[in-house]
C-alpha cells in the first residue's frame, strides 16, 4: 500500500482514554521517544505475548514510553493490565480513528470471512513527533526485540 506511513513522516496525533479512563495525549510525550503499537484484542494469545514481552523490557528502554492501542473498551484493558501487570498505558481506540490514521485498520480475512480489523503494527515516534521506525505486520515476539535494536542504534 502506497499510502502507508513511512520513516520521517509526522506521527498522527491522538488523545485516547487509557485503561483507567484517563485521557492520554501523544503530544504530552514531546521530547521523548514513544513506541505506539496496535494490537487486535486484549488478552488473546498473540496480544498477551506482545504485551508481556514489552513489559519485560521496560527497564531497558530508558525514558521511552510504550503505548498499546486496541479497539477494546477501557474496562477490558484494565483487566488485561491487572492480569499481567503490564505497567504501561493501554489505550482504547474504540472508533478505530487512530488505527485508521496510522493505516492499520485494514480488511482481513479468516475462515473465508472478510472483516475490518487491526493489522498488528508498531511505530517508534521520535522526540519531535516524527516516525523513526515503522513496522507494519510485526510479529508479537519481534516487537520488544525490534524496539531494543532501534533504541540501541540511536
Amino acid at each position: 500500500m502506497s499510502d502507508r506511513l513511512a520513516v520521517g513522516d509526522q506521527a498522527p496525533t491522538f488523545t485516547l482514554p487509557d485503561q483507567s479512563g484517563q485521557p492520554v495525549d501523544l503530544g504530552g510525550f514531546a521530547g521523548r521517544r514513544v513506541l505506539v503499537y496496535f494490537y487486535p484484542k486484549a488478552d488473546t494469545p498473540g496480544c498477551t505475548t506482545q504485551a508481556c514481552g514489552l513489559r519485560d523490557i521496560l527497564g531497558q528502554v530508558g525514558d521511552t514510553a510504550i503505548l498499546g492501542l486496541s479497539p477494546d473498551a477501557p474496562a477490558k484493558l484494565a483487566k488485561f493490565d491487572t492480569k499481567y501487570g503490564l505497567g504501561f498505558p493501554l489505550l482504547a481506540d474504540q472508533d478505530h480513528a487512530t488505527a485508521e490514521a496510522y493505516r492499520v485498520w485494514v480488511q482481513k480475512s479468516m475462515y473465508g470471512r472478510t472483516y475490518m480489523g487491526i493489522e498488528r503494527s508498531a511505530f517508534l515516534v521520535g522526540p519531535t513527533g516524527d516516525l523513526e521506525e515503522v513496522w507494519y505486520k510485526i510479529s508479537p515476539k519481534d516487537t520488544p526485540t525490534k524496539l531494543l535494536d532501534a533504541l540501541a542504534a540511536r
